[in-house]
């Protein structure tokens, strides 16, 4: 049984053009031709566009007290835009999938693996889940 991998595929700094526009619905095609791809090849897992910088709210506890500030980091010039989580078999197969993302063209895309911690994530316990659905 060959054993994958995770990896979170995450696209900064990536904006589109307003809704409505014929940028954005090209844009939105495109994004829904690579998820049917990655459907296609069994390696998609799950997927989000987030809210622009402007939407976030950064929590930090120093000292028992939570401190709370309106955007992401401010020492950030990058905002995170998105993700794909993709199960590959390796590092090769998801930046070959992470450059055929149509945002690769105009924003950075970062690959990670996701980290496997033991009882945190199991992949039969999904499954279990989807097929009682």
């Amino acid at each position: 049984m060959e054993v994958l991998v995770r990896y979170m595929v995450l696209l900064y700094n990536c904006d589109w053009s307003p809704e409505g526009s014929a940028e954005y619905a090209a844009k939105r095609d495109a994004v829904l031709d690579y998820v049917a791809m990655l459907r296609e090849r069994g390696v998609f897992r799950g997927a989000d566009p987030l809210q622009g910088a402007h939407a976030a709210t950064t929590v930090r506890v120093r000292d028992g007290e939570r401190l709370v500030t309106d955007g992401p980091f401010a020492e950030s010039h990058e905002w995170l835009a998105g993700y794909f989580l993709l199960e590959c078999r390796d590092l090769d197969e998801a930046l070959e999938l992470a450059a055929a993302c149509p945002m690769a063209s105009d924003a950075g895309v970062e690959v990670r693996p996701v980290r496997a911690v033991p009882g945190w994530y199991d992949p039969a316990d999904r499954l279990r889940e989807v097929l009682a659905e």
